[in-house]
């Protein structure tokens, strides 16, 4: 990671975040963290000094576009120029489309869609003048398939997939790079702090959604960073992050309409063991 110097991290109090924040500290990158949780982030802030003491926090909501530009700025006078911001903080929501509030939905929308929007804008002009950087903007596997019940998680991290692909095609021959992130099942707290009100069979415990979502975990936080970091490092645009990413990414596209039936009969069958 010797191209990368600095980095600026959303959601670093836990999961991938914290993860990530601490491979980079590993490899002498200095770190300017981000999170709402200001607990979490004091605790990734002390895990990340015992490998770089160049460590700094923020308490940052990324939906607010005018905080994310002060965060931008606050880094770049204390790091020095940028050169990998991580788009990582998400929310997630359990709710059925006839049901949803646009409360709910709009929450959701500007942490997991504008709040990488916000992010990537904030340090993009400075990237381009220098002629380098990365921008890592974390989607998920729900940014290519629709899942019951994720209707606005979903929305918004396909909205998420193509900003990126657009992205990607303003940045060739600029020297910044865009990376789409993509993770199937990872241990974070993202279900545990989510909202849950009603999935298909109308259930709306918490616990529920979690155990679900604990029996399809295949990734640690730690394997989806070290994924990420390599997919950085060799310049890979689209990084799919564990082995459940692949296998279903693979089977949407090659058998689009045959996909859906097959997803619906599989989710049938675990009915009572997902949190969808």
């Amino acid at each position: 990671m010797a191209e990368i110097r600095t980095a600026f991290i959303t959601g670093a109090a836990s999961g991938i975040g914290r993860a990530l924040a601490l491979a980079l500290a590993r490899n002498g990158v200095a770190l300017y963290l981000t999170d709402v949780d200001e607990t979490g982030l004091a605790e990734s802030k002390k895990l990340a000094k015992a490998h770089q003491m160049n460590v700094h926090t923020r308490n940052l909501d990324v939906s607010d576009s005018v905080a994310v530009e002060a965060a931008a700025k606050d880094a770049a006078s204390i790091l020095g120029p940028i050169d990998a911001v991580f788009n990582n903080a998400g929310v997630s929501l359990s709710d059925t489309v006839d049901k949803m509030s646009y409360a709910d939905l709009e929450w959701v929308m500007n942490v997991d869609f504008y709040g990488p929007v916000y992010g990537t804008k904030a340090f993009l002009p400075d990237m381009l003048a220098r002629g380098h950087g990365h921008i890592i903007n974390i989607s998920s596997l729900f940014g290519l398939i629709g899942v019951s019940s994720q209707s606005a998680y979903c929305a918004a991290k396909h909205a998420l997939k193509g900003f990126n692909e657009s992205l990607y095609y303003e940045l060739e021959d600029t020297g910044v790079q865009v990376h789409s992130v993509h993770p199937g099942g990872v241990d974070t707290n993202i279900v545990r702090n989510g909202k849950h009100i009603h999935n298909v069979d109308g259930d709306t415990s918490a616990e529920r959604a979690q155990e679900g979502f604990n029996d399809m975990v295949e990734t640690t936080a730690e394997g989806a960073a070290k994924i990420i970091l390599d997919g950085v490092a060799r310049g890979q645009y689209r990084i799919l992050v564990g082995a459940d990413a692949k296998r279903v990414d693979r089977l949407q596209r090659w058998m689009p309409n045959r996909w859906r039936t097959m997803f619906s009969k599989a989710m049938k069958k675990r009915r009572g063991k997902t949190p969808f």
